[in-house]
């Protein structure tokens, strides 16, 4: 498989082979060159169901699986 690959922390492992995986990205901001963090959320497959909610996870992109998922759950960090 080649693309993207993010790690973020599971928030929700309430649907059937999905994840929902939150990442976090530090940008700076133009003006004040304060620096703040953006979050995002990512619907990751989880074929096995065996991540569960509070594990830092990586997810990597994939070819459209459903309507909203398009990241794989590759392996648990921690």
């Amino acid at each position: 498989m080649s693309g993207k690959i993010l790690q973020g922390e599971v928030v929700s492992d309430k649907m059937d082979k999905t994840i929902v995986v939150k990442t976090a990205l530090t940008k700076r901001h133009p003006k004040y060159h304060k620096l703040y963090k953006v979050f995002k959320n990512y619907k990751a497959h989880d074929p096995e169901n065996e991540f569960q909610v509070g594990d830092m996870v990586e997810i990597q992109e994939h070819r459209p699986i459903s309507k909203t998922k398009r990241w794989v759950a590759v392996r648990k960090i921690k």
